[in-house]
């Protein structure tokens, strides 16, 4: 059983925010696995949707705990379906890495983004798998990250449209051959 967690913030006001991009890329991931529409769960305070792809079972979830508070949905779905962390993986935005490029990781420390800071301490663990996608554009260096990472991508749709499409094959890759392989193929 894999557990794909996207990271972002509940309510329209951040629908197309760049640290919304993981519930962009569960959206379309959710369409190729052919999964039934999430649902909201209050159990797991979050938007979830369950099936069968490559003979494994996917869970998929959308906390809506708000960003900082991420680890509370992660560790009530793992402790529910006993998922181990290392079945587990984050797709989040990535400040660092320029606007269109992914990056895969292993076993990472939070590097200063507060959605993973809490699931690492809800989880009590870093050995999750992680898809970055790269947010980094010319208005970083204008605005406060905190400002910018809340700000609206529209503007950047096609990058951003490429960037969410290559992450959902990322995370189908995993599934389908494992984090080494799908990491020498994305990386």
């Amino acid at each position: 059983m894999k557990l794909i967690v996207g990271l972002g913030n509940p309510g329209k006001k951040y629908s197309q925010t760049w640290h919304n991009l993981g519930f962009e890329v569960l959206t379309l991931l959710r369409q190729e696995l052919n999964l039934a529409e999430f649902k909201k769960s209050i159990k797991f305070k979050a938007e979830i949707t369950k099936g069968e792809f490559n003979g494994e079972t996917i869970i998929l979830a959308k906390p809506q705990t708000f960003m900082n508070n991420s680890g509370l949905t992660v560790t009530a779905i793992a402790h529910y379906f006993k998922i181990a962390p290392t079945d587990i993986i984050v797709i989040h935005d990535d400040l660092d890495l320029p606007l269109g490029k992914i990056r895969l990781t292993h076993n990472s420390s939070a590097g200063g983004h507060n959605g993973i800071k809490s699931i690492i301490e809800h989880i009590t663990s870093q050995e999750f798998s992680r898809i970055k996608l790269g947010i980094k554009t010319e208005l970083l260096e204008k605005i406060d990250p905190a400002d910018y990472v809340l700000t609206n991508w529209l503007k950047n749709s096609q990058e951003v449209s490429g960037v969410i499409k290559t992450a959902a094959e990322a995370a189908e890759e995993i599934i389908i051959s494992g984090l080494t392989k799908a990491t020498n193929k994305y990386n």
